[in-house]
């Protein structure tokens, strides 16, 4: 095995005891000096005593300077396809624990949440659809690749994202980077079938993260009417009329994404009471009738994507809510989601709270909401929870 020196990071004094709890992330703040490398290399992590703690990904553009991958103090061969594969491997003993029967789709790479920052990797049938995130993970994509396929996965399309073009330099386009295949595939999920699109669609083309209250909403969807809100491809409205939803509304504004949301009901039903509308999801719950819906599903997409948007996030959030709580049958439910990183999952009951006492509503809490066990949360690194939900009992 070929030994490797790399450049050293040296964290100021004091600054290691986080790194020694294995959070990943070393921010530009605590560092003593900057390693003389290069954007996306690896670099040895020591204490101020000159200690090895560890090795990550360098990156002088983003105000997080480190993102660990491993803390032995001695390197293995991180230039070896094998100590990759490794990591993929160890992923997909977790998921072959976890994912449920007659299902075909998952998230197979949860970034931090597998040890492995600054990739995204997510399972469509037979092809895995990745999103570089890091430069780190892009210098060593050649590795990754041969690493996917020593896991049994041949066909690897990588799917650009631009605000990880912009902050970390990533150059590879979107495209197959191993095997071939059309565009969209077929998908099983809970024995319900998706089309999904990975080269169009948003991020890597379904919302894998929604598998288990999609499901929740299926137990409860019997004869009710039920409006889905920011629809997309239409997952929550095909789990409602799967359990049984007298009327079921899918609202996106966009003319696509509810062409989606309908082509995805036809594959799974000929005769079933479902409408299409292409409007702003907010003008909608503005405009439309009271007690018109036994059940409203709020799942925007996420509304602060930085710290700075938090203000109008917050007024967002609150906004969508009050509304759904002011319109929604009495007795009825309301599905609402945030999936915006900077907004924790108190700061979001806290949101809730505000929308239901403005409105007046008794409001009860009967079911808290997360992303499934494919998308893991690394218990060194909390950040990694960022789907937060409520289920909402409205008298």
């Amino acid at each position: 095995m070929t030994q490797h020196n790399y450049p050293i990071l040296k964290l100021k004094a004091k600054r290691e005891r986080s790194i020694l709890l294995k959070h990943p992330w070393i921010f530009s703040g605590g560092l003593d000096n900057k390693p003389k490398s290069e954007e996306g290399e690896i670099v040895e992590v020591r204490s101020n005593a000159n200690e090895i703690l560890g090795y990550g990904f360098y990156s002088e553009k983003s105000q997080i300077s480190c993102r660990m991958f491993d803390w032995q103090n001695s390197p293995a061969s991180f230039e070896e396809v094998g100590y990759w594969a490794e990591k993929i491997k160890n992923a997909l003993v977790l998921r072959k624990a976890v994912i449920p029967p007659h299902t075909t789709t998952y998230r197979l790479l949860h970034a931090e949440g597998d040890f492995l920052p600054g990739i995204i990797a997510d399972v469509y049938g037979n092809v895995v659809v990745v999103q570089i995130l890091v430069k780190g993970i892009e210098n060593r994509k050649e590795l990754l690749i041969e690493a996917f396929k020593e896991n049994g996965f041949n066909n690897v399309y990588l799917k650009t994202k631009a605000n990880a073009q912009n902050i970390e330099k990533i150059q590879t386009s979107a495209g197959w980077l191993a095997g071939s295949g059309e565009n969209s595939v077929e998908v099983i999920e809970h024995n319900l079938k998706f089309n999904v699109n990975f080269v169009e669609g948003q991020k890597t083309g379904f919302f894998i993260d929604q598998r288990e209250s999609r499901l929740l909403l299926q137990s409860f969807s019997k004869d009710k009417t039920v409006l889905n809100t920011f629809c997309y491809t239409g997952g929550f409205s095909v789990y409602a009329l799967a359990g049984g939803a007298s009327e079921v509304h899918s609202v996106d504004i966009s003319a696509e994404a509810v062409k989606l949301s309908e082509e995805n009901v036809a594959l799974n039903f000929s005769n079933v009471n479902h409408k299409g509308i292409t409007v702003d999801c907010f003008e909608y719950l503005k405009e439309m009738p009271e007690n018109l819906y036994d059940i409203i599903v709020l799942d925007p997409p996420a509304f602060a994507k930085n710290a700075r948007a938090l203000d109008n996030a917050t007024r967002g959030y609150k906004q969508i809510n009050m509304r759904a709580f002011s319109k929604v049958k009495p007795g009825g439910m309301v599905f609402t989601f945030s999936c915006s990183q900077n907004i924790n999952k108190d700061l979001f009951q806290k949101i809730i709270f505000g929308a239901a006492a403005d409105v007046g509503r008794k409001v009860r809490i009967i079911h808290q909401l997360h992303q499934p066990a494919d998308h893991p949360i690394n218990i060194y690194h909390p950040e990694g929870e960022y789907l937060k939900g409520l289920l909402l009992w409205v008298e």
